[in-house]
């Protein structure tokens, strides 16, 4: 049974009181806690203490945000969104999603705080549900999605609201984003996680292949169709479709697509059949739709069909702080065989440093090259590109540097603006004339 905080004071409702709650919640199968408004944990059901307990670890008692995020102070003040904060100003629930400390080491909880206001109104305690989030990983993994920036949890915490819905699914970002993967985790993450999975590789289908793919065509229909075949639409019947850069979809075909997303039915190519469609759709590009829609290449109707609920997928070089988990993530799924590859420290902060134009997929590319080379199952920085890193970068594309960022970095920078070249990997001319541009020489 949960333990109790045995010295109430007047800030937390009385033992009788959170007793009665606490009862109530053993019959709730998620984990979950009773807080009092100075962040202090009160109580806990069975599920949280056998998830997130720990018995060298005595959390009743205890602030929260030292429990679940090993904080000094409360999460807000460390820059997370804290949901007390935003639950005691609206006076009603809020949902976040956090990483925390747990037994098994950091992983991704969905967070939902609910305040207990008494009969004059005043908040005496919040409820809070915590559910782990299986959908992706704050530690190296063998598959699946894996991150921890900020900008990576705002794209899963959008995943996670949507999935369980049927609401179509629009996933944007640059080419090797991780689209495939986010959408994988949409269909697993729903109730339809049973059925099929289904890719429609849009890019490069002419518009009669894309037909004959999708649908799929009846005996007979055109020269070579020897026998009936089932469309992808068919195979994800009870599951998932998922079209891959779905701004390559020919624009005769994008109204036949219109017509299968809003009526649900379709007939094969060479059939007088009407066949009823049962499918979730997720749809995914690097294209800008909008700037298509305005150019006449993707259809406007179209576009609002799919475009319900829109994740944006953040590039790498704005999720910087996860490249250590991903490499150590990508070295552990391309092994070969038993031998296990490590990175050193120089050579991981060379990747660091670089801002990844082809994102994740560049990564990985590099990654794979690299491990030919580790004789002793190492990789060093020898064995990596020689690349500029990202402050070279941004100082060769003068649509991206500023003078703020110039003037930082020639005031960090202690040698000449010879070796201040040399390190940016750039020439001293062209370093000369990006700091006259901005006024700095």
């Amino acid at each position: 049974m949960s333990t109790i905080l045995p010295t109430p004071n007047n800030s937390i409702p009385p033992p009788d009181q959170v007793q009665s709650l606490v009862s109530f919640l053993e019959h709730e199968p998620q984990p979950m806690i009773v807080l009092d408004p100075d962040y202090n944990i009160l109580a806990a059901n069975t599920a949280y203490r056998r998830q997130f307990g720990s018995a060298d670890q005595p959390f009743i008692g205890h602030k929260c945000y030292r429990i679940s995020h090993h904080y000094d102070v409360p999460c807000d003040q460390a820059g997370e969104n804290c949901p007390m904060k935003k639950a005691r100003e609206m006076r009603g629930p809020d949902r976040v999603l956090h990483i925390h400390h747990t037994p098994r080491g950091p992983e991704h909880v969905d967070v939902e705080l609910r305040p207990i206001l008494n009969d004059h109104g005043d908040i005496t305690a919040y409820v809070e549900r915590l559910t782990l989030v299986r959908s992706a990983s704050a530690r190296p993994s063998n598959e699946g999605l894996v991150g921890s920036s900020p900008a990576f949890n705002r794209a899963l915490s959008e995943l996670q609201r949507v999935a369980p819905s049927m609401l179509p699914v629009l996933l944007l970002g640059e080419s090797g984003t991780g689209k495939e993967l986010f959408a994988r985790a949409v269909h697993e993450t729903s109730e339809r996680a049973n059925g099929p999975f289904v890719v429609v590789d849009c890019s490069g289908l002419t518009e009669t292949l894309f037909e004959s793919e999708l649908f799929g065509h009846e005996k007979g229909a055109f020269t070579g169709a020897t026998l009936r075949k089932q469309g992808l639409v068919e195979t994800a019947q009870g599951g998932t479709l998922f079209l891959d850069e779905i701004g390559d979809v020919p624009l005769a075909m994008q109204v036949k697509l219109l017509r299968l997303i809003e009526s649900g039915t379709y007939r094969r190519v060479g059939g007088v059949e009407t066949l009823h469609a049962d499918f979730r759709l997720v749809a995914a590009t690097h294209k800008p739709l909008e700037q298509m829609m305005a150019q006449g290449e993707f259809r406007q109707d179209l576009y609002y069909r799919i475009s319900v609920f829109p994740i944006h997928l953040p590039p790498l070089r704005n999720r910087m702080e996860d490249i250590a988990l991903l490499v150590n993530s990508l070295l552990q799924r391309s092994g070969t065989g038993k031998r296990r590859l490590t990175i050193d420290a120089d050579a991981l902060m060379q990747l660091q440093r670089y801002s990844w134009p082809g994102n994740i997929r560049e990564l990985r590319n590099v990654l794979e090259r690299a491990s030919l080379f580790a004789d002793d199952g190492v990789i060093h920085s020898v064995h990596l590109p020689q690349v500029p890193d990202a402050t070279a970068q941004r100082l060769a594309n003068p649509a991206v540097a500023d003078g703020h960022s110039l003037a930082q970095i020639l005031s960090a920078f202690k040698g000449t603006r010879s070796e201040l070249a040399r390190h940016l990997g750039i020439s001293e001319r062209t370093l000369y004339r990006r700091l006259k541009e901005q006024g700095l020489a």
